[in-house]
């Protein structure tokens, strides 16, 4: 009796009483099988890198966030606090004597140090100054076009609120900072794209060409890897005129962080190709009559696309670096454009950072993207691989 319920308790468990759903059996049979396209056999190597979709996630939403940013920004990007010159990062406070009130800041008096001439700015716990959401505040272009005043949050009626605190012409560093977003990921972005037209281009040619290409690509970037690269961008930087507008000068920077970069993808590129164009899979691309860009963009670049992938988010994080160091030498973006680099200008004294460190904030950002984009690329390169 024992082995007739055993029994039926096996049956019970193998055989269901839902409908027969082929789209499910193929889905399983998919997964089992290992029939999966790459590209979700990638999305599901990815996803288990932890570490790399924080990231990845940390990403996407810092570059949605640009698209937006006037929005997010508490106050214009050149708006002037002539009454908060160098004002110390306000708490965001709930309650007040014991009652929640929801998020307010206090208002503040300052007070001149004679002996210093630095300026003191002291809380007024009376002054319960209410944050408004979603109010309309200072004016501003929605991307240089639209007009529009309504922010995300804004002070309250005749009072202040400046979370990071504020420069030394009285700017909100907070929204400097959202407006410098703009400017310093897609810098990367533009930069990366040239490096990498001119990297796989030019060391796909050298390596699946060979002979005097190969060589004359090999002696260019051998001396261009030989200049220090702070005298180049002296000297490159140095071209542009300086009565150039601002989104020239953007452009041009951009430009030259994509000039600078693209040797070292292309020496990987033709190393990579030199070993995989012996492939019968080439010959025989070549004996039906495929022509040389074919072969590289089609059979060749896939087979290295995870080196590729690492590539693109360790270089995106240099040209980042690139931009603010330049902008911080005074040799790159100059105001009225802001980027991360142009507001550690700001920064560039000692005293200033011992009376204000609050202007050391933008360096947060910038550690932040780039921690990001290398964990974002050690978990590509995984997924991507596929000897993995």
């Amino acid at each position: 009796m024992s082995e007739r319920t055993a029994s039926d308790n096996i049956a019970q468990h193998f055989v269901s009483s839902a409908p027969f759903d082929p789209y499910l059996v193929e889905v399983d049979n998919d997964q089992a099988s290992g029939h999966a396209s790459q590209l979700r056999l990638t999305w599901w190597r990815f996803r288990r890198h932890k570490l790399a979709l924080i990231s990845g996630i940390l990403l996407l939403s810092s570059y949605l966030m640009i698209v937006i940013v006037e929005f997010l920004a508490p106050y214009n990007v050149h708006t002037r606090n002539v009454d908060n010159i160098y004002a110390p990062p306000q708490e965001v406070r709930f309650f007040h004597d014991g009652a929640f009130i929801g998020p307010f800041v206090y208002g503040r008096d300052m007070t001149l140090d004679m002996n210093t001439l630095r300026r003191i700015y002291t809380d007024d716990v009376t002054d319960v100054q209410k944050l408004r959401f979603f109010c309309r505040g200072d004016a501003y272009r929605f991307w240089g076009m639209i007009e529009g005043n309504v922010h995300l949050v804004c002070p309250a009626e005749k009072g202040e609120f400046f979370l990071l605190g504020t420069d030394r012409l009285g700017r909100d560093v907070l929204s400097r900072i959202l407006y410098g977003a703009r400017i310093s990921l897609t810098i990367g972005l533009l930069g990366v794209m040239t490096s990498f037209a001119l990297g796989i281009v030019i060391g796909g040619l050298a390596g699946y060409w060979g002979g005097w290409f190969d060589l004359a690509v090999q002696r260019v970037t051998e001396v261009l890897q030989s200049i220090p690269s702070i005298p180049l961008w002296l000297a490159m930087a140095a071209i542009m005129p300086a009565d150039w507008s601002p989104l020239v000068v953007y452009l041009g920077i951009t430009f030259i962080l994509g000039l600078l970069d693209w040797t070292g993808l292309a020496r990987a590129v033709r190393s990579k190709l030199l070993a995989l164009r012996e492939e019968d899979y080439v010959l025989a691309a070549q004996l039906m009559g495929a022509k040389s860009p074919r072969i590289i963009a089609r059979h060749l670049v896939p087979g290295f696309m995870s080196h590729l992938i690492a590539s693109a988010t360790l270089t995106i994080p240099g040209m980042i670096l690139g931009e603010t160091t330049l902008s911080f030498l005074g040799l790159g973006l100059r105001p009225p454009i802001t980027s991360w680099g142009v507001l550690l200008t700001e920064a560039r004294t000692v005293n200033v950072v011992a009376l204000y460190p609050w202007l050391l904030f933008p360096v947060i950002p910038v550690i932040v993207v780039i921690l990001a984009f290398n964990f974002l690329g050690d978990g590509l390169r995984d997924a991507a691989d596929p000897y993995n």
